[in-house]
């Protein structure tokens, strides 16, 4: 299985979110935390980004 990494304007594009409420979410552990590529970037995992808007579109139906 092949994993794709996302960078954050990928993830602002996938999510419809800005940078401020991204960080806002993974600051209160709403949202996924992303892995480490190197000392100044980050990416997020494809996979837990459509788990997580998986989740939420099962919590958020009535």
């Amino acid at each position: 299985m092949t994993q794709k990494l996302l960078r954050r304007p990928d993830v602002e594009t996938l999510t419809g979110l800005s940078r401020t409420s991204i960080y806002r979410m993974m600051k209160s552990g709403d949202f996924p935390r992303p892995v480490r590529l190197g000392s100044r970037s980050v990416a997020w995992r494809e996979a837990d980004l459509m788990d997580w808007m998986d989740n939420l579109a099962t919590t958020t139906v009535a």
